[in-house]
């Protein structure tokens, strides 16, 4: 797997006359991943890391990106766009956030959440009539296309590609934003479900603390992935694969398989929609 992956970004670098590699790092496991591999890959100067945090990121996930990339003793900067945001508007939304605990931050989002209980993640992909679950997604999509802008901007002065980090259980569930932490140039995990991402993890040295911390978009405070999905990840990915593959799934629970399914044709909707024109 990893022989593959690195021979995959040389050949990029190579054949597209990239000079290096910007890469976005969360304090997650997928950007972690993706910059041990960028280490074995390019020389560590040819490799640029931003941290990207805004109001409503939380201190320690900034805190856990500068571990990452002080694991890997590559050049970074935290830069925040909290100020690039707040220009359109959309901190406006709701109550002032400034000088609120994040805890207070948090229980507000997971309630906003939940009261849509089951259907979230449906509405959050296909649209629902409801102004203010709406202005939610407004409010969450918006943080991760400024990101890409200001990575590209960086990224093209210095002829560098911009790195991305999807991994495969986000791609087949629709667990992006598009035009936001999709656009990029390479994607070295977007064949590997989540749980390849952690086995990776594990054979390049990435610190403990990421392992072990849940899986989270950093979009909405206090809300990781599982709780998006309703699933822990090994269960997701397990169905996920039986479904893409047409491996017969007769011996999982039939409940886990339907809300599985749910997700996987949420996501076929999700990949489908872009650019769609007259043919």
């Amino acid at each position: 797997m990893l022989e593959k992956i690195e021979n995959f970004l040389y050949e990029f670098f190579k054949k597209y006359n990239f000079s290096g590699a910007v890469l976005g790092v969360s304090g997650g496991v997928d950007s972690a991943v993706v910059l041990g591999l960028l280490v074995r890959v390019l020389d560590k100067e040819k490799i640029k890391c931003f941290i990207l945090p805004e109001r409503d990121s939380p201190k320690k996930a900034i805190n856990d990106a500068k571990l990452v990339c002080r694991h890997f003793n590559v050049d970074y900067e935290v830069k925040n766009v909290t100020k690039i945001i707040r220009v359109f508007g959309v901190y406006r939304y709701y109550p002032p956030a400034f000088f609120v605990p994040f805890k207070i931050k948090e229980s507000f989002a997971k309630k906003r959440w939940n009261r849509y209980k089951d259907n979230s993640f449906e509405y959050d992909v296909l649209g629902v009539d409801d102004e203010e679950f709406l202005k939610g997604i407004s409010y969450y999509r918006i943080k991760h296309r400024v990101r890409m802008v200001y990575l590209y901007k960086e990224a093209e002065k210095r002829n560098f590609a911009v790195v991305g980090t999807t991994n495969k259980t986000e791609f087949l569930t629709g667990l992006y934003v598009k035009w936001g932490d999709d656009s990029t140039d390479v994607e070295p995990l977007l064949h590997l479900y989540k749980t390849q991402v952690f086995e990776l993890a594990k054979v390049l040295s990435i610190p403990e603390k990421i392992l072990n911390k849940p899986a989270s978009p950093d979009l909405i405070p206090g809300l990781n992935d599982e709780d998006i999905f309703g699933l822990d990840y090994p269960t997701l990915d397990r169905i996920l694969k039986k479904l893409e593959e047409n491996i017969p799934i007769d011996d999982e629970d039939p409940n886990t398989v339907e809300k599985v399914r749910k997700l996987y044709n949420l996501g076929k909707i999700r990949n489908q929609i872009r650019n769609i024109s007259i043919e």
